[in-house]
C-alpha cells in the first residue's frame, strides 16, 4: 500500500445533498454521501484529523480496512485506499493505532502522523477465539484505564442440543457460556493475549451484542443485544407467528463486572416488560423461574430490529437535546414474517447521567429506499456503524451498498 501525506482542508462550508442522500431527518439536519460503493462496510471511526477508517466484512481491493480522507473540505472523501489482510466488523482509532476486530483475532496497525494509511505489520492484541458459523463478529470498545472489551457472540440461537431444531431442548448448563455469549476484557496494549488464558469474562448471558460502547462521561459500559429467533418455528404449540415476530425485545444493557443477562435460559418480553424462561428450558411464555436473578435492560426496542452500533454523542454541532444521548444503528430484521420487516434506521435515546431520560425516537430513516420491506434483500441500504467526527458530524456506515453517510446540522 502507498503512504499518502497531505494537508486536510477544513475551511470550506459543508452542505448536504439536495435530497439528503435519500434520508428523512429532523428539521435543521442534512445529509451527504461521504463515500460510496466501498464494499461491505461495517463499523467505522474518525481520527482527530478527520480521516475515516471503515471495517469491511469481506476483503475488497486487497484490504479489509478502507482509509478515507477529505482533502478539499467539501465533506466528501476524495482519497480512498484499502489496507490490511483481515476482514471483520470492529474498528477504532486508539492510542496511535487502528484496532481491528476480525472474527477470530483482534489486531492493531500503527498510524504515523500525517499519513492516512497505517504502517508496518499488524500486531495481535487478542487471539484464540473460536471459528463460528453464526455471531462470529468481534466488535469492541475501550475504557479510560487501559482495557479493551470484546463481544464474543454465542454460536447458537438458544443453546439447543441441536441448534435451531424444532422441539430440541436446551443444554443445561449451557457449555457455550464458558467462552461465548458475553463480553471479555483484555489489556489494550499487551500483545498476543489468548482468550482462554488471558481474557477476563466481564459479563455473561449476552447472546450477541454487535453494538458495544464505553460511555466516557459516565465511565460505564453499554451494549445492545440481538435477541433470539424463531420462537414459533421451534415451539409452535406455544407461540404464534405474530408473537414470534414481536418477541423477544432487543435489549439496551448497562454492563458491569459480573453482569448476567440470562441468555440462553431467558429472554426479555418487551410486551409484558419482564424476563421470562425460554421454552428450551421449561418456559411457557410467562414463567420467570431462574430469570429473576438476571439483570434487566435499561430500555428495550421492538423485536429483531438488529442493533449493530451505539454512539454517545459528545459533539457541539447538534442541538443541546442530543448532548450525551445515544444514537443507535438498527441494521433491520430478517425474521418478522408474517409482519413486514422493521428497523433499517438510526434512533436516538436521550440520557441524563447514566440512564435514559425519555423515550427513543427515530432520528434518520429512509435507508431501505422502499416503503415496505418484506425481505432484507430488498433494502437498498442497511445502517451498521456509527462514528462522530471532530466537528460533531455523525457518520453512518451501510454494509449493503458500501455507502458512508455524513449528517450535519445547519439549523438555528
Amino acid at each position: 500500500m502507498f503512504l499518502v501525506a497531505c494537508q486536510v482542508k477544513t475551511d470550506s462550508k459543508i452542505t448536504g445533498d439536495k435530497d439528503n442522500a435519500g434520508l428523512k431527518l429532523p428539521d435543521g439536519f442534512s445529509a451527504l454521501i461521504f463515500a460510496d460503493s466501498l464494499g461491505h462496510a461495517r463499523h467505522l471511526d474518525v481520527n482527530s484529523n478527520g480521516d475515516v477508517y471503515v471495517s469491511l466484512s469481506k476483503v475488497k481491493n486487497g484490504g479489509g480496512i478502507v482509509c478515507l480522507r477529505d482533502t478539499n473540505g467539501d465533506g466528501r472523501a476524495d482519497i480512498i485506499k484499502y489496507h490490511g489482510i483481515y476482514d471483520g466488523t470492529g474498528i477504532m482509532v486508539h492510542k496511535g493505532y487502528v484496532y481491528f476486530g476480525a472474527d477470530t483475532i483482534i489486531v492493531r496497525f500503527k498510524l504515523t502522523k500525517g499519513e492516512l494509511i497505517p504502517t508496518g505489520q499488524p500486531e495481535v492484541i487478542a487471539k484464540g477465539f473460536d471459528h463460528q458459523n453464526e455471531h462470529s463478529t468481534k466488535p469492541f470498545t475501550f475504557d479510560l484505564t487501559g482495557n479493551i472489551y470484546v463481544t464474543v457472540g454465542a454460536p447458537s440461537n438458544a443453546c439447543q442440543m441441536v441448534d435451531r431444531t424444532k422441539g430440541s431442548p436446551g443444554m443445561d448448563p449451557c457449555p457455550l457460556l464458558d467462552l461465548h455469549g458475553g463480553i471479555w476484557r483484555f489489556n489494550d496494549d499487551k500483545l498476543n493475549q489468548d482468550q482462554a488464558k488471558d481474557g477476563y469474562r466481564y459479563s455473561t448471558g449476552i447472546r450477541n451484542a454487535v453494538a458495544i460502547r464505553w460511555n466516557n462521561l459516565e465511565n460505564k459500559l453499554y451494549a445492545i443485544q440481538h435477541g433470539r429467533d424463531q420462537l414459533s418455528q421451534l415451539f409452535p404449540e406455544m407461540y404464534t407467528d405474530k408473537q414470534s415476530a414481536e418477541l423477544p425485545a432487543e435489549e439496551f444493557l448497562q454492563v458491569s463486572d459480573g453482569s448476567n443477562f440470562g441468555w440462553p435460559y431467558c429472554y426479555y418480553d418487551g410486551i409484558h416488560h419482564k424476563r421470562v424462561l425460554a421454552p428450551e428450558y421449561g418456559g411457557n411464555g410467562t414463567k420467570v423461574d431462574r430469570c429473576s436473578a438476571t439483570k434487566d435492560p435499561i430500555m428495550t426496542f421492538p423485536a429483531h430490529f438488529a442493533p449493530n452500533d451505539v454512539l454517545f454523542y459528545t459533539g457541539t454541532m447538534f442541538p443541546e437535546k442530543y448532548k450525551n444521548g445515544a444514537f443507535i444503528a438498527f441494521h433491520g430484521s430478517w425474521n418478522r414474517a408474517p409482519l413486514p420487516q422493521k428497523g433499517y434506521c438510526i434512533v436516538f435515546v436521550p440520557f441524563k447521567g447514566s440512564m435514559p431520560s425519555g423515550s427513543w425516537e427515530i432520528f434518520a430513516d429512509g435507508f431501505s429506499g422502499i416503503p415496505v420491506v418484506n425481505s432484507p434483500g430488498d433494502a437498498k441500504h442497511r445502517p451498521c456503524g456509527l462514528a462522530q467526527g471532530p466537528d460533531g458530524s455523525l457518520y453512518i456506515a451501510d454494509d449493503t451498498a458500501g455507502r458512508i453517510y455524513r449528517i450535519i446540522y445547519n439549523g438555528k
